[in-house]
């Protein structure tokens, strides 16, 4: 039987990759990466597969709609059809109102840059989590995933393994404390973890465990 060590050495060797990579995001601290990542966030916590939500951020992004002011400038019929094109037809409609709305408050409170939120909340977990909250369509699940994706470059909130990573923590017998986590990670980074880990949660399971 493999040792904790172990499993999570292949569960990084298998699974280590970000949501945001996934999507094609080179997620820097800058504006644009940022409010990408936010929409990723978003469309992820819907209940949805995973890869359709990845592909229809692609398909925004392909489209232009890679920035605050690009989204709200948008028509609706244009995030409509870019989501489609992606898969993600089930909650198109209510999701483009969502991400138009989405994008005006980031524009009128933020000036479209989502560090200014960050700053605001002075890195506080607590504040950071309430201020995602109040974008339409980003509850807990979706402030969650922001977040834990988002601590690659805002390193403050870091390590950030919420509860659907620590679910997968425990589905593979592994501690459920981030910083016995991290050590048994063995330096890698702790967005690379937590999306490890959560699709541990959502049923991969490395080569060589038990079922």
């Amino acid at each position: 039987m493999p040792t904790r060590r172990e499993v999570m050495s292949r569960l990084l060797a298998e699974q280590g990759r970000t949501y945001a990579e996934e999507a094609g995001i080179r997620l820097r601290d800058t504006p644009q990466p940022l409010y990408r990542l936010l929409v990723l966030a978003h469309l992820l916590s819907a209940r949805i597969r995973g890869d359709i939500a990845v592909a229809a951020a692609r398909a925004l992004a392909d489209d232009g709609l890679r920035g605050p002011r690009a989204m709200a400038d948008a028509t609706w019929q244009r995030r409509v059809d870019a989501l489609g094109r992606g898969g993600y037809r089930r909650y198109d409609e209510r999701t483009a109102t969502q991400l138009g709305d989405g994008a005006r408050l980031l524009l009128d409170e933020y000036g479209g840059d989502l560090r200014r939120l960050r700053d605001a909340a002075d890195g506080r977990v607590t504040d950071l989590r309430r201020a995602l909250r109040r974008f339409p369509g980003i509850g807990p699940a979706g402030a969650d995933i922001f977040l834990r994706e988002a601590q690659r470059v805002w390193t403050g909130v870091a390590p950030y393994l919420d509860t659907k990573a620590l679910e997968g923590a425990e589905r593979l017998g592994l501690p459920d404390r981030p910083a016995a986590l991290m050590r048994l990670a063995d330096g890698a980074e702790p967005a690379v973890v937590a999306a490890a880990l959560v699709r541990a949660a959502l049923g991969a399971r490395p080569a060589g465990t038990s079922t």
